[in-house]
């Protein structure tokens, strides 16, 4: 079953039409592949400040998002293996709304991670993984706020967040710089947080998909396909890096 636009989302930014996340994903693009030939003859940018601030506000948000999903759902007694979308202006479902809006939003502010890999020249951390995981969040999650802001989308809001803390703390760390090397030698664990987060929501949008839940099946569905291709990617980046790389 699909639904239709959720009328207490539909008039919030950048929800109500395709059309401005669409324009967003083409200039994303424009970036991707026009960026690196800009830079070409140009210095690198160091960014040291800029990063420090954007990954610990990135962080922050995270943290905010993670409580937000965490607290809402713990107060609405939600169920970890059925819960529908709750359409009503009740404080609570209104909550989990806005905290679903706060983490599609932050997908469009992620999106300037590539930005920073692009004006500092690492332009060998912008991946086929990196682009594609970037753009679809973005699509994924504005369909998610548009029609089922809340429900079973929820899990996925909330192990993100709670992953995200650990990765922009990753990264405020490296972005301190050589120094703090020596600290970040959990980055192979990070990928392997990334990993299991990835099964979880996969058997957790799965479990649905076999009993009897007032929650979109197509969504679902959805969930589950772009989380296979996300553990497949992310395992042969394992691989490459931990495994291949190591030897």
């Amino acid at each position: 079953v699909f639904c239709l636009s959720d009328p207490r989302t539909d008039p919030w930014p950048l929800v109500h039409s395709p059309l401005p996340v669409t324009l967003l994903f083409a200039f994303y693009l424009f970036v991707v592949a026009l960026g690196p030939f800009y830079m070409r003859k140009r210095k690198l940018l160091k960014l040291r400040g800029l990063l420090i601030a954007y990954n610990l506000a990135m962080m922050t948000l995270s943290s905010y998002m993670f409580y937000e999903f965490l607290v809402t759902s713990i107060l609405d007694n939600y169920s970890y293996l059925c819960q529908p979308v709750d359409y009503s202006r009740s404080e609570l479902g209104m909550r989990m709304a806005r905290v679903c809006w706060w983490f599609f939003f932050s997908k469009v502010i992620e999106l300037l991670d590539t930005v920073f890999f692009i004006l500092r020249k690492k332009q060998e951390q912008v991946t086929f993984l990196h682009v594609y995981h970037h753009g679809t969040m973005l699509f994924n999650w504005w369909s998610g706020v548009k029609y089922v802001p809340g429900g079973q989308a929820f899990f996925i809001g909330m192990l993100n967040s709670f992953v995200h803390i650990f990765m922009y703390g990753y990264y405020a760390l490296a972005s301190l710089g050589p120094q703090m090397h020596r600290y970040l030698w959990w980055k192979r664990y990070l990928t392997v947080m990334q990993l299991c987060q990835f099964v979880a929501i996969a058997a957790h949008s799965s479990y649905n998909l076999f009993t009897e839940c007032p929650f979109p099946d197509g969504f679902n569905t959805a969930v589950f396909l772009y989380i296979l291709s996300l553990i497949a990617l992310f395992l042969h980046f394992y691989y490459r890096t931990y495994i291949r790389g190591k030897q």
